[in-house]
């Protein structure tokens, strides 16, 4: 389904059962999709807990550009979609995670969105190369909101440190898009997915 947006159209796919224990949105990174494995993987372990899980092509990507352009405006329309689907589902507890671009959205519009938790999948801390040009302050701006971020101990877009968020689980070897370990990934989120639904 389609979810107009200032920023123009997002793509949607919902899974819905008759009465989800929490809704979770889920997003894809900079150039990606939402078919991106490790997000799958999650989407597969939320589905089978119950909740309701919604799959956000931004507005960017539906209009085939490669690059989400201004935060302020990717926020502003990620919030749009919130509400939307909000109204679809609307009395279990909101949960938003997304993958590189898309944890940083996830991580800046928790607090508006009223989201009890974010699922952060190969946070970028910093441009490859770059520490000097730390997105740190994208991770913190969850507040009080707990973040569970999962990265490749090889992703050269760095490791959030693990005081700056609830967990920080680290898959050895792998880099900024995961090869592997995808059981790794179902097994950290699985349990905060539970809490979270409470």
């Amino acid at each position: 389904m389609h979810i107009e947006t200032s920023a123009g159209p997002a793509e949607i796919e919902l899974d819905k059962p008759r009465s989800p224990t929490f809704l979770l949105l889920l997003t894809h990174g900079s150039g990606g999709g939402v078919d991106a494995e490790d997000l799958v993987a999650v989407r597969d372990t939320a589905l089978e807990l119950g909740g309701a899980v919604a799959l956000v092509t931004q507005p960017y990507r539906v209009a085939g550009r490669r690059a989400p352009g201004s935060a302020i405006k990717q926020d502003e329309a990620w919030l749009e979609v919130v509400a939307a689907l909000r109204k679809k589902v609307r009395k279990p507890p909101l949960i938003q995670g997304g993958r590189s671009n898309g944890a940083r959205v996830a991580c800046r519009t928790a607090r508006a969105a009223g989201a009890r938790g974010v699922l952060a999948l190969s946070y970028p801390l910093h441009p490859p190369g770059k520490p000097e040009k730390s997105r740190r302050d994208e991770l913190l701006a969850a507040g009080d909101i707990p973040v569970v971020v999962i990265n490749g101990g090889s992703d050269p877009f760095g490791i959030p440190d693990p005081a700056d968020a609830a967990e920080v689980k680290v898959i050895a070897g792998q880099p900024h898009s995961f090869r592997t370990g995808f059981e790794v990934i179902q097994a950290t989120v699985e349990p905060w997915l539970r809490r979270w639904s409470q």
